[in-house]
Formats: C-alpha cells, structure tokens, sequence
C-alpha cells in the first residue's frame, strides 16, 4: 500500500467488489433463511421427544430409529436430485424440495404409531435430500473460490442460528401452545415450524436467478466481471486437471473427505437429537428452560465458526482449519459423560462440542471440489454427503438403542466423539497442505462449469 504524507492511500473498491457484494445481499440471506428452516425441521424432533415419548408410548430406540431414518431417504435421494438440479436449474429444484419436506415435517403431527413416525421422517429426508449440497453447488455459480469460503461459513451459519433460534421457539411453542384445540404442545411444534417451509419454496421459485446471466439486479458490467472471473477459474482448474466423476472416485482423497464428513454430519446430528435430553438429564425440567439455555451453545459455535472461516481465508489454509476444531468437538463429547449430573459443566462441554463442529464446517466444504470439475462437481459433492450421510443414519439408531438397554448416554457420547477425533486424524493424514497463493482455487473450492 502506498504511502503519502497524509497517510496510506485508502482501499479502492472495484467494480468486481461492489458486484459480489450485491451477490452477497441478494442470495445469501435468503439461502441461509432456507437452510435454517432445513435444520429447525429435521432437528425439532429433539424438543418433540421430550414429550411425545411419553404421550405415545415410545422408547429410546423408537426415536434414535426415527431420528436416523430421515438420513436413509436423504442417503437415497441426494445424488439423483442434484443431477437433477443441474439440468432444471436451483428455482424449481427449491421449490420441489422445499414444498415436499415442509408438508412431511407438518404431517408429523397426526402420528400414533412409530410406524407413522418412521414413514414420515424417511419422506422428510427424501424431500429434502439434495437442498445442502444443492446450495453448495449453487453457489460455486456465482462466486470464485478465492471469494467463497467465508461465503460458505456464513452460509452454514444457518445451522448455528437455528438451534439459537429454533430451541427457544420449539420450548415456547411446546408449553404456550399445549392443549390449543385439542392438540399437543409436540405436535403444534410441528404444524407451526413445518408450514412456513412451503411457502419458502414457493417464494424461491420468483425470488432466486439460476445463473448470473439472469441477474436483472447486475449491470452488464458486472455481469461481466463475475462470468470472466468464474470462466478464468474454469480454465485454470481444467489446465491443473481433467478428473471425472469415475476418476474422483478412485482418489484416496476422496474417501478422507468421507471420512471427516461422516463424523461432522454425524456430529451435528448427535448435538441436535440429544442436546435437549442432555440439559434435561443434568437436572432441568422445564421445556422452556431447556429451549433458551440449549441456545448457549450455538450462538458460541456460530461466532466461533466466523472466526474460523476469516482465518482460514486470510492464511488460505484449510485442512487444519477444518480438523483442529473437529478435535475441539470430540474432546467436548468424551467430557460430557463426566460432567453430566451438572447443568452449567454439561452446557460448557456441549458448546465445546457445538463450537467445534460449526467451526470445523466452512473450511471442509470448500475442500471436495479441490479435484471434481465440470459435471463431476454436483454429483460429486452430493456422493460425499450421501457417504457421509450414512453415519448420520447409523448413529441415531445405534445410540439410542444402546440408550435404551443400558439407560444412559454414555456410551453414545463417547461413539460421537471417536467418530469427530478418527474423522480429524484421517484427515490430517490423507490430504496434503492446501495453503497457497490468492486466486489460484488449489483444495479451495469449486468454478462453474
């Protein structure tokens, strides 16, 4: 920076950055509002649990079953549907997505039978299979690595603010609203956090542009710099590699990437299920208690996750970024077991728990597409997902059947934290320093095609 007598010559901003910013504005919150409501209706079973076991008779292996089996319709579906999504484009996929998984969420309240509850969170995660890796892949559309893992982090911060919120809420709503026309304080938490979710997806239809060429609110100018820069990328990354998709899958790399994904996807799951039962177990009862103090958590993870995401795109370095707080967060599950007959030591290993987890996503989902290109890039996205999913599924059955016959969460909570610290370990041993010069997109992220 060049130096005057009145001082340092302040910042230009360039027409590229005043594009991205209106990128920024335009599409990013709505995306994040979208992805709140992914996680407020897949994760408010949690809060459901801790009466409708009771109402319905249910055990802990019922609702660990029920719990993972919206992770075997989404394991089945994902793939298909962002191989779809590249072909229809992002507005109607959304729409698709949205509507479906917003009627199967508010359908939760008419259960009776875990059948019922089994068949309707299988349509849950069926309708909602491709949304995540879908925005993934969304937004390599509009921006370029070198601008996209902060992007990616405060997009995924949706998942934060949604326990900030959706706790709270999902209390609230469970103890103002019981007994309002006959109806359950459980099943109102259903019915009020599932239907705004249809009107989302029909919003998303007119509100999103599948393409920055569609972009009525850029000017051609800026059009134009954001195409140049995602075609430069483009280029770039073919000359560098020509991996297809049959090709991606014979990399050892990608199956690290699985590995750490299970355990994050896994993990984010467990705190999610089970933070509910965990704050109640250490000796809080009433709902709405459990709903604002199991915010706590997340609004650390959330600031933490920021933080991360900023570092690891100011030193553009991505693999201890993405490990170092899986690590953090599997020490916070091996603590828990020791800590749980105490409220406040539970909910401070919960938020090491929460804080790693979040932290360690923004830097990893800006790792898969190091070496998938072209048409290889959504499906393959979505595989690591998918494969990563698959623990997603296991995990909430396993730990509550073991829950049920041993009577305690335990051996639960040392599973989540095997799966974050192996997840981390494989990590920092299968993929190679992806530190490198600004711009140049290596183990960063993706381009459009």
């Amino acid at each position: 920076m060049a130096v005057t007598a009145a001082g340092p010559v302040p910042h230009v901003v360039s027409d590229a950055d005043v594009a991205y910013r209106k990128i920024f504005l335009r599409i990013l919150p709505f995306l994040m509002f979208c992805y709140l409501l992914a996680f407020v209706d897949r994760s408010n079973i949690g809060f459901a649990k801790l009466h409708f076991m009771r109402d319905l008779g249910f055990s802990e292996a019922v609702y660990g079953f029920a719990a993972g089996v919206f992770y075997l319709g989404y394991i089945l579906c994902e793939v298909p549907s962002n191989l779809i999504l590249e072909r229809i484009g992002v507005r109607k996929t959304l729409m698709r997505i949205m509507v479906v998984w917003g009627l199967c969420a508010a359908a939760t309240a008419a259960i009776t039978a875990d059948w019922h509850l089994y068949v309707l969170r299988f349509l849950l995660g069926a309708g909602e299979a491709g949304f995540f890796p879908g925005m993934l892949f969304y937004l390599t559309l509009w921006t370029p690595a070198k601008r996209r893992a902060r992007l990616t982090a405060v997009f995924m911060a949706s998942i934060g603010v949604s326990g900030i919120i959706g706790g709270p809420l999902s209390g609230w709503i469970m103890t103002s609203m019981a007994g309002v026309h006959g109806l359950a304080g459980w099943q109102w938490l259903f019915i009020v956090e599932g239907l705004p979710t249809v009107a989302c997806g029909i919003v998303a239809f007119f509100y999103l542009q599948d393409s920055p060429r569609d972009a009525t609110w850029l000017t051609d100018r800026e059009k134009a710099l954001v195409l140049a820069d995602l075609e430069a990328e483009s280029a770039a990354q073919k000359e560098r590699s020509h991996h297809s998709f049959g090709a991606a899958l014979r990399a050892p790399k990608f199956y690290v990437l699985v590995g750490l994904a299970l355990g994050l996807l896994a993990g984010t799951g467990g705190i999610f299920f089970w933070l509910p039962t965990i704050i109640r177990n250490a000796g809080v009862k009433d709902v709405l208690t459990v709903g604002l103090l199991s915010a706590i958590p997340f609004i650390v993870g959330v600031a933490v996750q920021q933080i991360v995401a900023w570092h690891s795109d100011k030193t553009l370095e991505r693999r201890w970024h993405a490990a170092g707080p899986a690590l953090i967060a599997g020490l916070g599950w091996v603590v828990l077991p020791a800590v749980s007959s105490s409220p406040a030591l539970s909910l401070a290993a919960l938020t090491l728990t929460t804080a790693g987890t979040l932290g360690a996503m923004g830097p990893f989902w800006t790792l898969p597409a190091s070496f998938l290109t072209g048409p290889a890039r959504a499906g393959g996205i979505a595989l690591i997902t998918t494969l990563g999913g698959v623990g997603s599924f296991f995990s909430p059955w396993l730990v509550g059947w073991i829950t049920s016959h041993t009577g305690t969460l335990t051996a639960g909570q040392y599973y989540y934290g095997a799966l974050m610290v192996v997840g981390a370990v494989v990590l920092l041993l299968g993929i190679e320093d992806t530190r490198q010069p600004a711009g140049i997109g290596r183990g960063i992220g993706t381009s459009r095609p």
